[in-house]
């Protein structure tokens, strides 16, 4: 299966979907057709039925017909997978019955991620549709009081910088019209109205401006701040972040780019500790961040060199810089799965190739919004 091959799943207009060729295509949902739903959000039954009528429901919107190709293909298998965790994220409580598929947006979008990714899907398409399936409920329920304490226009503004919002509305919608629930008129309205507020707010179809990217930073940080208004910003430390799987060629590039700067480096503080990958890596961190803290100290700039996979250990690493207030670029590397394991396989390291696939289930690419500028590097 390769790309070329999964935008023919998407029908031409006028024609039904394949079912079978999507499930041929993507194994994992078979195991929707017996994993089961809350009755009170989902009476039509398991999720499989669920994913068949978002789609239908989804090519018979006039919004969809509207869109460009590309467009179509990027939402039609965003609908397609949007639910595609539920069979491993399911949990029934043992005493009332109730089902519940917490987290199923976050890991749906991993899953998606890696299928998408070993059948070679362009980065950008990929990576739109891995957004728009971890974020595919917020229109649900952003105009109401956030669960973060955050403004509806704050919500808005933050989603204009990870996907498309009429694309992420358009896939809201379908998702309740492809489902038989209490009240639906209310949710479809509440779409509608995250709608109007992304026109208001000069991001429908593109990311929200700012005056400058020091106060776009803040602002998503929790800053008090308005987009429109600059913040002052203190002299700190030039940082490039480094991201990506283990041996996606971040040392080289490195090499190649800012053969001068200095390098805070886990691996190199595992040499300097006499430590195998994945032992003590509390202590690793620490050396490594008390090197970071002395470059930050001096305002030097550097190269902090490290998987930064998942969002939560970037933020750490984040956390620790903007203190500092230091500008931040980060640079996120990536290669096929066949490259990776390749390349792993022919280095003097301890991280096995089994190791480094299990790596793949904290496999979250950083957003536009996490610096001052993000930088894809993607063979």
């Amino acid at each position: 299966m390769n790309w070329k091959q999964l935008q023919q799943l998407v029908p031409p207009a006028g024609q039904s979907p394949d079912f079978e060729a999507c499930l041929a295509a993507f194994p994992q949902l078979e195991l929707a057709k017996t994993t089961p739903q809350n009755p009170v959000y989902h009476a039509e039954g398991d999720v499989w039925t669920h994913t068949m009528m978002v789609v239908e429901s989804l090519l018979a919107m006039p919004s969809y017909q509207a869109a460009t190709r590309a467009e179509q293909e990027i939402v039609f298998l965003a609908a397609l997978l949007h639910d595609v965790a539920k069979c491993s994220t399911t949990v029934i409580d043992p005493v009332t019955g109730a089902i519940g598929q917490p987290g199923h947006s976050r890991k749906g979008a991993l899953d998606a991620r890696i299928a998408l990714w070993d059948y070679a899907v362009p980065f950008a398409a990929r990576e739109e549709i891995c957004r728009l399936i971890n974020v595919h409920q917020v229109p649900f329920f952003a105009l109401e009081s956030s669960r973060r304490g955050v403004t509806p226009e704050f919500t808005v503004r933050e989603l204009s910088w990870q996907v498309d919002i009429p694309l992420l509305a358009m896939l809201a919608e379908a998702d309740i019209r492809g489902r038989i629930c209490p009240d639906p008129q209310r949710i479809l309205d509440a779409i509608e109205l995250f709608r109007e507020l992304a026109r208001e707010e000069g991001c429908y179809g593109q990311r929200r401006a700012f005056v400058d990217d020091h106060t776009r930073v803040k602002y998503f940080r929790g800053a008090e701040a308005h987009p429109d208004y600059p913040l002052f910003q203190e002299a700190g430390s030039h940082v490039i972040v480094m991201s990506g799987l283990p041996a996606s060629g971040k040392n080289t590039w490195v090499d190649k780019h800012h053969p001068r700067l200095p390098v805070v480096s886990f691996d190199d503080a595992r040499i300097a500790l006499g430590l195998k990958h994945g032992k003590n890596e509390g202590q690793v961190g620490d050396y490594a961040e008390e090197r970071a803290r002395e470059l930050l100290r001096k305002g030097e700039p550097f190269v902090w060199n490290a998987t930064h996979l998942s969002k939560l250990m970037r933020e750490k690493t984040l956390n620790l810089l903007y203190k500092y207030h230091a500008q931040v670029e980060l640079v996120y590397l990536e290669q096929p799965r066949k490259e990776l394991l390749r390349r792993n396989g022919q280095r003097d390291t301890s991280l096995s190739n089994k190791k480094l696939q299990a790596m793949l289930w904290n496999w979250e690419i950083p957003l536009p919004m996490e610096a001052h500028a993000v930088r894809y590097c993607v063979d």
